[in-house]
């Protein structure tokens, strides 16, 4: 069984569960209370030196950095090339959505929520201006394609989902982007989906 140490309301821990999910593989949650500290303690930073989550350990192997651990759960589980496929050119698509996700997502969507959901002292009008660059860029991308490295979902998706399916928490309306909104639904209909606990803050005023 496969331990995830994880926050629920993390977008980056939510990435994993949802990957173990959709790959149908055991899983053990170890909550880490990033409120108290607990991501700061010797025991964790022996797990992740930078004292983030999330963490696997997958009966010994340990890794760190959500990208990293859906490079390494695709390659290990999945034979079949369905989630990171062995063709070089579609590889190469999806690892251009695992730096979009480490970027201009991180930057955009998920820094916009950071400043509603957890106090973040960012400057709210940039970040949600970047949130919307990102959006037409893959709206426009979407209109192309059900997901975003091609016709089928690969970890690219799975990477980018969970602060865009979370972004009006941080005052990002994705009611502009129609073609986002139904890939979120496309993803939300895969067997094997969870989701991500969502609060009720900034235009998600209800739930």
């Amino acid at each position: 069984m496969i331990k995830l140490y994880n926050f629920p309301k993390s977008g980056h821990a939510h990435r994993i569960e949802l990957m173990l999910s959709l790959l149908g593989l055991p899983t053990e949650l170890v909550f880490v209370d990033l409120a108290k500290g607990a991501h700061k303690q010797p025991e964790f930073l022996a797990l992740n030196p930078f004292g983030q989550v999330p963490v696997i350990d997958d009966n010994g192997t340990v890794i760190a950095d959500s990208n990293a651990i859906l490079v390494y759960l695709a390659s290990t589980y999945d034979k079949a090339g369905k989630w990171l496929p062995h063709d070089p050119v579609k590889a190469a698509r999806v690892q251009r959505w695992l730096s979009v996700a480490a970027g201009p997502l991180a930057f955009g969507p998920a820094a916009a929520r950071l400043v509603t959901v957890f106090g973040a002292s960012f400057n709210t009008d940039e970040v949600i201006a970047r949130a919307h660059t990102l959006l037409k860029v893959m709206d426009a991308e979407l209109a192309k394609s059900a997901f975003l490295a091609g016709s089928e979902p690969t970890i690219a998706d799975v990477a980018n989902y969970s602060y865009i399916a979370h972004a009006p928490e941080g005052n990002v309306s994705l009611e502009p982007y129609p073609n986002v909104r139904a890939w979120l639904a496309r993803i939300e209909a895969l067997p094997g989906f969870v989701a991500m606990p969502r609060t009720a803050i900034g235009l998600q005023t209800s739930i």
